[in-house]
């Protein structure tokens, strides 16, 4: 019986990186020591047994330098892949924890390709005592592999749970359980004898989308207000003055802005700015109050901010309609 195809795209992070002690957990990333794929897949070589795994090098940084040039290429770097390899079972891309739900989310919104695409990572290097690098990779080929995953959209593996791209948040700095869905929970599970599956995404995914990023340079600006006690609106005016095309509201909960911040909010959109409200609390949906309709702010859904901000910026290529852009954010 032949094995499956996988990709394997190492773009650097935690998964990928040397320290130079077992029990060192924490600072390893001083040493800017990181594997590129093909030395990750020889560091676990048991992912061979399961998969004929393809090896792409791409970056080896850090994630909090990736932004939308590499996401750019990593959606055409997997349309490249799905066109030399018809009989590729799916991608895995490895990536940093800290901003691997932005990115799993962006490609969930413009990847066109019909094979799933599983983004993983490690909360300890590759070189830690207890790694979790290694069993995130064999997951992550796994539920790459298995055919159950297709039509479910960007999936992420850690820690033997399988998440949903919009989803999934990461909640804590250093555990091992650090990435959660809040409201839904997991999608399955990667257990010892199957991939495990126990519900599906219901909102619109990867590949049926309308956004596409092919021709693009880069993306609208869209930044992200926090709310505080005591915020006055400079950041908003602040914002606007740099140039933002779009503001999301990391309102309080269930989605409210100081007095001040709404004021500026408010004006924002008659200069031109799309402001979405979304929430701090990082769970449930937001009611698009009379308060809001009054100041022509729209609502996020159960969008974290950051995601909020991504969905906001796409929209935004495509239209400033404030009916679509609602549309985008029920749709999504």
């Amino acid at each position: 019986m032949n094995k499956p195809k996988v990709a394997f795209i190492g773009t650097g992070g935690t998964i990928s990186s040397l320290g130079v002690h077992p029990l060192e957990l924490q600072d390893y990333v001083i040493h800017n020591n990181r594997m590129h794929a093909g030395q990750i897949v020889d560091r676990f070589p048991t992912v061979r047994e399961i998969a004929e795994v393809i090896p792409v090098d791409f970056r080896n940084v850090p994630s909090t330098e990736i932004y939308f040039a590499e996401w750019h290429e990593l959606a055409m770097l997997c349309g490249k892949l799905a066109a030399e390899h018809p009989d590729l079972a799916g991608i895995v891309i490895g990536h940093g924890t800290a901003t691997l739900e932005e990115t799993a989310y962006f490609l969930n919104l413009v990847l066109k390709v019909p094979f799933p695409v599983v983004m993983i990572g490690s909360q300890r290097p590759a070189s830690g005592l207890s790694t979790d690098a290694a069993i995130n990779l064999l997951n992550g080929v796994r539920v790459a592999a298995a055919p159950e995953s297709r039509g479910r959209g960007v999936l992420l593996m850690l820690n033997d749970e399988i998440q949903a791209a919009r989803e999934v948040t990461k909640t804590s700095n250093w555990r091992m359980q650090t990435f959660r869905t809040p409201d839904f929970g997991a999608l399955g599970h990667a257990d010892a004898d199957r991939i495990a599956y126990y519900r599906r995404p219901e909102r619109r995914h990867m590949p049926d989308t309308e956004f596409d990023v092919s021709g693009l340079t880069a993306l609208p600006r869209v930044d992200i207000v926090y709310a505080y006690p005591g915020t006055d609106g400079t950041a908003v005016r602040a914002f606007v003055a740099a140039g933002a095309k779009g503001i999301v509201s990391a309102g309080f909960a269930p989605g409210m802005s100081a007095p001040a911040d709404l004021d500026a909010l408010a004006e924002a959109v008659k200069q031109g700015v799309t402001v979405v409200q979304s929430s701090r609390a990082g769970s449930g949906r937001i009611f698009r109050s009379k308060r809001l309709t009054d100041a022509g702010i729209l609502a996020g859904d159960n969008l974290n901010p950051q995601k909020a901000r991504l969905l906001l910026a796409l929209a935004l290529t495509k239209t400033s309609d404030p009916i679509e852009i609602a549309r985008m954010f029920a749709t999504y």
